[in-house]
């Protein structure tokens, strides 16, 4: 399918008047292109570790929106937009508003991202994804299918696999160490695509439960555990914060867990932090990742700092993970 892409040379104190006019058109497709800088709320509400540089802004804003390139013609619904935008330079400063357009590629926006995604292997553990077709000879493998939707967690990243390799040395054992409870009851803090819940269940785990501030995550979570031919009775799963939503804290439950998994951000694990021990049992272990290298001293010291002493910090490119123990 291919789309014309229409660009307004606008301002950013316009660009949300501009947006909502062009949704009121029934345009859907929206983009916005400014050099506002992210404020720290900003920041610790899309769960970022650190700040993009931006050009200065000049409170230059661009706002594209995107209609399908049927061949049919645009000029009426271009008009009704010019229109709209000289009526709105009535209320607010909307610049030039100039109009420029584009042609996209042939792009199917949903799934074109799926051909930077294909099996790949951590240590023994084959991970595919579900459009691909398995191999004959990956046929006997120790398979998990994954298919992450709109949710996050492909298990490609340095920081899922980071996590990866610590649930398989803590539930299934190693060389170094040998679990004593061998179907441990995992909580999966940000589970995302459940990936990470669904290794631990097919490591061995009894049962788990996930958290994740999306919704839509309940649902990947759930259509991933179909995929790899799991019990989805074996898990439940909660939208919310952990931090500081009591509710949330008492319905995941208090000292019920052998493992506590977190793939998420030093951001967000610093605050976190003093929830994780109630949620331990004694001797259990808190695994996490997501910590950029230059956050990992101060993730060590929230974490010890709560009671919980730090047993492995792993590193794998830029990305830390610290494995931390209840021992009281």
């Amino acid at each position: 399918m291919k789309w014309k892409k229409y660009t307004i040379d606008t301002t950013t104190q316009a660009e949300d008047f501009i947006s909502a006019t062009l949704a009121e058109l029934g345009i859907e497709g929206i983009e916005i292109e400014d050099n506002i800088p992210l404020t720290k709320e900003d920041q610790a509400d899309m769960f970022i570790d650190f700040l993009p540089e931006l050009p200065p802004d000049e409170g230059k804003s661009a706002v594209s929106f995107y209609i399908e390139d049927d061949g049919s013609d645009q000029t009426e619904i271009l008009k009704k937009v010019r229109v709209a935008l000289e009526n709105l330079r009535q209320t607010v400063e909307i610049g030039s508003a100039e109009i420029t357009s584009s042609e996209t590629e042939d792009l199917d926006w949903i799934n074109n991202w799926k051909k930077y995604f294909s099996s790949f292997y951590i240590d023994d553990i084959l991970i595919k994804p579900t459009w691909e077709e398995l191999k004959e000879e990956d046929k006997d493998k120790f398979l998990i299918e994954i298919d992450p939707g709109i949710s996050f967690g492909t298990g490609k990243h340095e920081t899922t696999q980071l996590c990866i390799r610590q649930l398989l040395k803590y539930i299934r054992g190693n060389d170094e160490y040998t679990p004593e409870n061998k179907t441990p009851k995992v909580l999966d803090v940000g589970c995302g695509s459940g990936i990470l819940s669904i290794v631990a269940l097919k490591l061995g785990a009894g049962s788990v439960v996930g958290t994740d501030l999306d919704a839509d995550c309940m649902i990947s979570t759930k259509e991933n555990m179909e995929v790899n031919h799991l019990d989805t009775n074996l898990g439940k799963f909660y939208v919310g914060n952990l931090i500081d939503d009591k509710n949330l804290q008492q319905e995941v439950g208090t000292e019920e867990y052998d493992i506590v998994v977190a793939n998420i951000l030093a951001d967000v694990i610093i605050p976190m932090a003093p929830a994780i021990p109630d949620r331990l049992k004694k001797g259990g272990y808190f695994i996490t990742s997501g910590i950029i290298d230059f956050k990992e001293n101060e993730v060590v010291e929230a974490i010890e700092k709560v009671g919980l002493k730090v047993v492995e910090v792993n590193h794998q490119g830029e990305w830390v993970n610290v494995t931390a123990q209840k021992v009281k």
